[in-house]
Order: C-alpha cells, then sequence, then structure tokens
C-alpha cells in the first residue's frame, strides 16, 4: 500500500520527520498524561486534554483542523471519484417527491420537495383540493449551516403551527409558532427545548419538555399559554430520576395528553385530560423496576402492552378506572416466547397487532364485530413492515409502509372490511435505471461460536456475483438498545452493488430481531456476543463465498462505532478496510461521566462502571482502553464537532492512540487512517436532503480507491 500513499501525495510519517513539498504528514498528538484510578486499577489517558465542552480551546480546534487537513489531502485525488459517486446517490432522488397525503381533521397533510430544494415544504389541502403552504422549510434553514427541523404540529382547531428548529446539531430546538391562514409568525418562542410540543383542545395552552444544556436531558415538561412569554410557563412535571427519558404525546381519540417515561428496562405512562389543560399528570400505573409497558385508549378503556409475566410482551385490556391493578387487567393477545408483540393500534372496530418472529415482521387484524381475523402477508426472504400514518381512530382503513432490500419504501392501505382489497397508495420511485428484477436477496442464519444462530440479510447484483469468493463484502451492523436494523430498501446501496459488493447486515445481538431474549444475550455482561457475532458473520460469508476475505469492508455508527472499534481489536486480520462514524469508543471513561450526555440513562444499558463487575468487564472491550500493538485495518473515522450523542473527543483520543500504533508498523503495512470532523454537525452528519449523501460518496470513495475500483 507504501506506493498508493506516495501517489496520493501522502506520507505518513514518524513522529519527527517532516514532509515533502506539497504534502501533509498525518498529525502527531501531544502526550499529557491524566491518571485515573478505580476499583485499584490505574490507567493513564494521554489524550485527556482533547475535552473541550465549550468547544473553543485554540489547542483542540488546531489538532481537530490539522486532522481535516490530513483527510482533505487524501481525498483531494479522489475528488474526481467522491464527486461521481455524490452525482450517482443523488441522481436516484425525485426532485419533487412528496410524502402520501393523510387525512386529519379537515385537511389532508404532507411534505413535498421542489426541484433542487434541501428541505421540505410542509403543505396541506382542505375539501376544495387547493393546496396551503403552511411552512417552506429552505426558508428557515437560509444562512444556517446545519439546520434540524424538529417536530411540526397542528392544533386542535387547525390554524396555528409550531415547529422546533436546531441550528447547532445539539439537538436542543427553540419552537416557533405561525397563524396558517396570514402566514404571520408570532412573538412566541420556546428555547432549549426537546423539539415539539402537544397542543392543549383549548388551542391556547400547549405542553413542552425543556433540557438541562449541560446533560441535555429533557427532564421538564411545562405548560406554555400562548401570548405569554416563556419565562411564565408553569412547570408541571420534573423527572427525579436522570435514568429516564421522558417524551410526550396524545391519546388516539385526542382527549388526553401522554407523558412517557422510559428508562432501559423500565417504564411508566401519566396522562393529563386535554381537555382540562390546567390538570396535572396521573400515571396510569406506578413505575415497577422491570416493568415496561405503553397504553392505547378506545372510550373507557385502556389496551396494555406489557412485559408483565411476558418476557416477548402480551397485550391486555382494562377499565381507565382500574387500570392501576393488575389483577383486572385481561388477556387480549397471550405471550408467544417465539415472536415479541412490538406494536398494537386500536381502532374503533379493529385491533391491529404487529408482532416479530423468526426475525420477520408479521401484521394482524383482530376485527371487533366478530368479521374473522387475517393476516397481511408477503413473501420476500427479508423485509421491513410497519405501521404508518393512521391518524383517525374511528376508520375502517390502515396503513402500513413495505420495504426490503430489493424493493423502494412503498405505502399500502388496506380496506378492513374487505381483507382482499389492498391499494396501492405510492412506491418509491428510483431514478437512474435501476430496475429490482437485476438484484437478489438472501436471509441466512450463520451458527456463532456459541452455537447462537445469527440472522443474516444480505442482496447483491445478479450478473455480478459468483458466490465463488471473490466479490467485496460490505457488512454492516449496530447491535445496542434493542434496536433492530431492518432489512429496508436504501438506494445508496445500488451504487455498490452495481460494482460488484454484496451487502450484508448482521442482526447481531443487541438489537431486537429475535424478541428480547436476543436483545437481553448482547447487553451488560453480554455486549461481547455483539462483537463476536459480527466476526462469526463475516468469517461464514467469506466461507461460504459470499464474499473475497482479503477483501471485506465493515461500516457502523455512533454504538455500531463501538462494534467497529472492538472487532478491529479482536480481529482486524479479518477486515480490509473500516468507517467507524461517531464511534462510542472511550466507554470506561464516558460512563465514569455523568456529566455527558446520556451516561446515567445508559446504566442498563452498557452497566454503571463504580461497580467493579462492569467496570472489569467494560474495561475489557472499551475500544480505546484495548488499542493493541498490532496491524490495523484501513480507517476512516469520522465526526461531529457538536455531537451530543457521542462526543467529538472518543474519535479524536481513539485516533491519536491508533496513529501510536500505526507509527510502529508503519514500514510494515502503510494502513490508511483518516479522521473527519464536519465542524458544523452534530450526530446526524449534515442536514440537508442532498448534501448528507456527502458523508456517503466520502466513505464509498475511501473503501473503492483502497480496493483498487475506481472505474
Amino acid at each position: 500500500m507504501r506506493t498508493l500513499l506516495l501517489t496520493l501525495g501522502l506520507a505518513m510519517l514518524l513522529p519527527g520527520c517532516s514532509t515533502q513539498k506539497g504534502q501533509v504528514s498525518a498529525p502527531v498528538a501531544e502526550k499529557i498524561p491524566h491518571v485515573m484510578t478505580l476499583h485499584g486499577v490505574t490507567r493513564t489517558d494521554d489524550y485527556y486534554w482533547m475535552r473541550d465542552d465549550k468547544r473553543q480551546d485554540p489547542k483542540v480546534l488546531a489538532h481537530l483542523k490539522a486532522e481535516n487537513r490530513y483527510t482533505q489531502a487524501y481525498f483531494k485525488p479522489l475528488k474526481s471519484l467522491q464527486d461521481g459517486l455524490f452525482n450517482e446517490l443523488t441522481g436516484r432522488l425525485v426532485a419533487d417527491e412528496s410524502s402520501v397525503p393523510y387525512q386529519w381533521h379537515q385537511h389532508s397533510y404532507y411534505r413535498r420537495y421542489q426541484e433542487g430544494s434541501e428541505y421540505p415544504l410542509i403543505a396541506r389541502k382542505g375539501s376544495d383540493g387547493v393546496e396551503q403552504m403552511m411552512l417552506d422549510v429552505n426558508e428557515r434553514a437560509k444562512g444556517h449551516e446545519f439546520y434540524g427541523l424538529g417536530g411540526v404540529s397542528v392544533s386542535p382547531d387547525e390554524t396555528m403551527l409550531a415547529f422546533g428548529e436546531d441550528v447547532l446539531s445539539r439537538r436542543v430546538y427553540n419552537i416557533y409558532f405561525k397563524d396558517i391562514e396570514s402566514g404571520a409568525m408570532i412573538t412566541d418562542v420556546l428555547e432549549n427545548t426537546e423539539g415539539r410540543i402537544v397542543w392543549g383542545n383549548d388551542n391556547r395552552h400547549v405542553f413542552y419538555i425543556a433540557k438541562d444544556l449541560q446533560t441535555l436531558l429533557g427532564y421538564r415538561v411545562y405548560r406554555h399559554e400562548l401570548g405569554t412569554p416563556q419565562s411564565r410557563d408553569v412547570l408541571v412535571y420534573e423527572e427525579q430520576d436522570d435514568a429516564y427519558y421522558i417524551s410526550l404525546g396524545k391519546s388516539l381519540d385526542e382527549s388526553q395528553i401522554v407523558l412517557f417515561h422510559e428508562s432501559t428496562t423500565t417504564s411508566e405512562v401519566s396522562v393529563l385530560d386535554a381537555n382540562d389543560p390546567l390538570s396535572l399528570f396521573k400515571p396510569v400505573l406506578a413505575r415497577e423496576e422491570g416493568h415496561e409497558y405503553s397504553v392505547s385508549k378506545l372510550g373507557d378503556s385502556y389496551y396494555i402492552l406489557t412485559n408483565w409475566q411476558a418476557t416477548n410482551f402480551r397485550l391486555m385490556k382494562v377499565a381507565i378506572k382500574d387500570a392501576a391493578d393488575k389483577s383486572k387487567w385481561q388477556e387480549v393477545v397471550a405471550h408467544n416466547p417465539n415472536a415479541r408483540l412490538e406494536d398494537e393500534l386500536v381502532l374503533k372496530d379493529y385491533l391491529i397487532i404487529q408482532t416479530r418472529e423468526n426475525g420477520l415482521t408479521r401484521i394482524k387484524v383482530m376485527p371487533f364485530n366478530g368479521q374473522k381475523p387475517f393476516e397481511l402477508s408477503f413473501d420476500e426472504p427479508a423485509y421491513v413492515l410497519g405501521l404508518d400514518v393512521n391518524a383517525q381512530q374511528d376508520s375502517n382503513k390502515l396503513r402500513v409502509f413495505y420495504s426490503s432490500l430489493t424493493t423502494p419504501e412503498t405505502i399500502y392501505e388496506y380496506h378492513l372490511s374487505n381483507p382482499d382489497r389492498r391499494d396501492l397508495l405510492k412506491q418509491e420511485q428510483v431514478l437512474g435505471g435501476f430496475d429490482a428484477s437485476q438484484y437478489r436477496a438472501e436471509r441466512l442464519f450463520v451458527t456463532a461460536r456459541d452455537s447462537a444462530k445469527v440472522p443474516v440479510s444480505l442482496v447483491y447484483r445478479k450478473d455480478k456475483f459468483k458466490k465463488d469468493g471473490t466479490n467485496p463484502l460490505y457488512q454492516y451492523g449496530y447491535g445496542s438498545y434493542g434496536y433492530t436494523v431492518e432489512p429496508d430498501f436504501s438506494s445508496s446501496v445500488i451504487s455498490l452493488l452495481d460494482r460488484g459488493f454484496v451487502y450484508a447486515i448482521a442482526h447481531v445481538r443487541g438489537g431486537e430481531m429475535l424478541g428480547r431474549p436476543w436483545y437481553d444475550a448482547g447487553k451488560l455482561l453480554n455486549k461481547k456476543n455483539s462483537f463476536y457475532d459480527f466476526i462469526d458473520v463475516t468469517t461464514a460469508l467469506t466461507e461460504q463465498g459470499y464474499g473475497d476475505k482479503n477483501k471485506v469492508v465493515a461500516s457502523g455508527g455512533s454504538a455500531g462505532g463501538l462494534l467497529m472499534g472492538a472487532i478491529a481489536n479482536m480481529a482486524p486480520e479479518k477486515y480490509f478496510a473500516i468507517a467507524a462514524h461517531v464511534p462510542f469508543v472511550d466507554v470506561v471513561t464516558t460512563m465514569l461521566d455523568e456529566s455527558i450526555p446520556l451516561t446515567t440513562n445508559e446504566y442498563d444499558e452498557w452497566g454503571n462502571p463504580n461497580d467493579k463487575t462492569y467496570f472489569d468487564y467494560m474495561l475489557s472491550y472499551s475500544p480505546y482502553d484495548n488499542v493493541a500493538d498490532h496491524e490495523y485495518p484501513h480507517l476512516l473515522v469520522t465526526t461531529g464537532l457538536h455531537d451530543s450523542q457521542v462526543q467529538y473527543f472518543e474519535p479524536a483520543k481513539w485516533v491519536a492512540k491508533l496513529r501510536e500504533v500505526q507509527n510502529k508498523w508503519y514500514k510494515l503495512d502503510d494502513k490508511v487512517l483518516l479522521f473527519h470532523v464536519d465542524m458544523d454537525a452534530g450526530h446526524g452528519g449534515k442536514s440537508g436532503r442532498y448534501r448528507q449523501y456527502q458523508d456517503t460518496a466520502q466513505e464509498y470513495a475511501f473503501f473503492l480507491s483502497l480496493l483498487g475500483m475506481t472505474k
């Protein structure tokens, strides 16, 4: 690889070496020992100084900018490749894309794009079919390097619009209000919020969650009266346990404002009468450690989705007045140890339940009127299916979204009184000559080292795939928080498939692809299973001929970036190159610091390292603490300076430590190590419909150039 690097005009130099004219050397960070001792273990962090919560330290910023210059120099010779990929990726987008309108009260609401615009227009139509523009997000985004639109909410009488804005990429929003008919902004502004409001039915009072600006946790619920200053807002709830997230919503019949309290393992639901916004929130059922539940209201009853005596959840029914008495709960859908009950929708005449069995989602319709229950059927080997916008409880229609690795997102509407009738409302159009028949998806189960069966979803282009171990393999994974990476369609992936890649998703433990036990088997003291599963999938796919063992690239972000850091330490020889985006890599130090956003909320996910058992286990896999003296794959690491989820200094320190090892191995392997810091973005990367593809183009150019696939 040395010749490639010199061709690109780079010299990966040892400390103290000078650069040649026109070349940029890899930044070598200063080492300032910071000693930390806990549980009899002393750790020395030479790069702790890179943390600057205010993002203003000249020394830190200078180092990050040096990393960016180095990365920019690397990509400069690849500009035509990267630009070509960007044009290819964005060229598949329909310029005037619009969402499927949904009916709410007297209007149908939707979003649409204008050709060349980065942000949508929020609009609606009444019975006359005339479009009424409510918000041009492009206008609001003007002058901002980053723009994030929060929640958009219309008042019950449909006269007022509320919307949240984040222009710093810290997920801290200001909420603004607009008179829809006149188009005039009103003077009310709610600062430092979670970004969305819920309306009281008087159209005058709204509820919102305020954020702690240090931890960035939403912990207080306020009631605001339109026309009054925020300083007069009334605190109606304050979360005392910082292990909980809170969020607001409204019952489908709009009679209750709902406050959700959720930790990793416990939840609680409180409600307030939406017709009496001056009343108080009252819990449906007081929180009990380990009990997770949610409620759906129908008339005088609650349908309660609960894990009480049901690992994979079950559905119960109870009169609202008796909801706090579990002895009066009546079972509607029983617990199934082989299927996770994921969601329910309660309409006036129908109960719809969504389950996941053996990794596949199923939706069943159970009429209340004696009509025979029926199930929605799909026949692809791997797909994603879910409930779409169903905004009216008094409806006999059901909207679902469907997608697969070869099928663009599709919106269907079922006529529940006629199970045989299904209307296709829309399928995402993919430009650029995409033909689904040219591609094939497969679903496999790989046997992990402890005999667990790990689901794998993969896709390839038929005429480019040989199954002889010669195709490059792109493997993606996440594996935390019970979040399931769905095998849905991505137009970006086509650029890999058309170049002969096999694209694979490893549904490792830590997600919920195989139900709640699959999640439990990849968290806390089982976390390493996520890493082992990913590595074992790589081994199996290459052994079975799906990919060339010398051309395996891997990618993951956030907790998936932790996964990337772990596999780079544990099995570097199996990966040619890795992209780690906003990676959570300094696990122990972060989880010991309660001032960092998310720390206290996530003790139930990772463990609390103040407990020696968890400290020792986390220390055994934390990527930053386990950087080893061995060859690493080529690495592209990215972050955002304003990331509120994974602070920029985690990957910054990790890269600095990796460079020490890289320099030792310089004459042997010449591996590329790049670190890109978006100085304007946060956890989600660039904002904007088109700009977000710049990050994808960068990653693809990195992999393709290293593999010599630049044509």
